[in-house]
C-alpha cells in the first residue's frame, strides 16, 4: 500500500469515528426527558375511597414503579379539606415545581403556573393537557368523551387554581375516605375549549361509591406527579 492511500485509509477510518461519535451523541441528546405526569391506568377501585392522601399517593407510587419510574418520588395531585385540627391541603403544594412531561416525552406544563394559569380559548402559553398529551403511565390514551366508556372526570377536589376549598361543603368525599356519603370535585382531561371546561375543576360528582364516579363519567382516576 502506498503511503498516499494509506493516509487516506488513516483520514477515513478518522472520520468514520467521528461520525459514530457524533451520531452517539445526537441520540443521546435527542433522548426524551423522563416521565413525570401521568392519569393513573386505573383507579383504586374503591371509588373515591382512596385511604387519604397517603393511599392515593402510594396508588401513584405503585403504579409508576410497575412502569418502571419508581425511581422518583409520586404524589396524587389531590386537595382535602380543613378537618379535625388539620389545616386544608392544596393540590398544587404537593406536586412540585416542574417541568412535568408524559410517558412519550411530552412536556404538559413547564412550572405551577404554567400548569394552573391557562384556558384554551385564550391566547396565552399554558398546560398543554388534553386527550392527547394526557397519557398513563403505560403511554396509552384514556377514555374520553365520545369513547366508551367515557372516563373522562379526574378526581381532584380542587378549584381552578389548584387551591382547596374554604366553604363547608363536602368536595373531597371526605378527605377521600369516603365511597358513601359525599361528593367529589372532578377536572376533565380531554378539554376541547369553552368556558367551563377545566382539567382540574369541572364538576362535582353524583357520590363517592364507584358507581355513582362511572355515571358521571369517571373511574376513579388521578393524575400523579413526580415532585422535583
Amino acid at each position: 500500500m502506498s503511503k498516499r492511500h494509506y493516509a487516506f485509509g488513516i483520514a477515513a477510518l478518522f472520520l468514520g469515528s467521528s461520525l459514530a461519535v457524533a451520531q452517539q451523541n445526537t441520540q443521546k441528546k435527542a433522548a426524551p426527558p423522563p416521565m413525570t405526569f401521568f392519569i393513573t391506568s386505573a383507579g383504586p377501585g374503591n371509588g373515591a375511597n382512596l385511604g387519604g392522601l397517603a393511599g392515593a399517593d402510594a396508588h401513584c407510587q405503585k403504579l409508576a414503579a410497575a412502569a418502571g419510574a419508581g425511581d422518583r418520588t409520586w404524589r396524587a395531585y389531590l386537595s382535602a379539606s380543613a378537618s379535625a385540627g388539620q389545616s386544608a391541603v392544596n393540590a398544587r403544594d404537593r406536586i412540585g415545581k416542574g417541568p412535568w412531561h408524559n410517558a412519550k416525552g411530552g412536556r404538559v406544563a413547564q412550572d405551577l403556573a404554567d400548569l394552573h394559569g391557562d384556558t384554551l380559548e385564550s391566547a396565552r402559553v399554558g398546560n398543554t393537557l388534553t386527550k392527547v398529551t394526557a397519557l398513563t403511565e403505560k403511554g396509552e390514551s384514556v377514555k374520553g368523551a365520545g369513547d366508551t366508556p367515557n372516563q373522562h372526570d379526574i378526581l381532584t377536589g380542587t378549584q381552578p387554581d389548584g387551591r382547596a376549598y374554604t366553604d363547608a361543603a363536602d368536595h373531597t368525599c371526605q378527605n377521600w375516605t369516603s365511597n358513601g356519603a359525599g361528593i367529589a370535585q372532578v377536572g376533565h382531561f380531554d378539554r376541547t375549549g369553552g368556558p367551563n371546561i377545566s382539567w382540574n375543576s369541572t364538576h362535582p360528582s353524583r357520590g363517592c361509591s364507584q358507581e355513582n364516579l362511572v355515571s358521571t363519567g369517571g373511574a376513579g382516576l388521578l393524575y400523579c406527579f413526580a415532585g422535583n
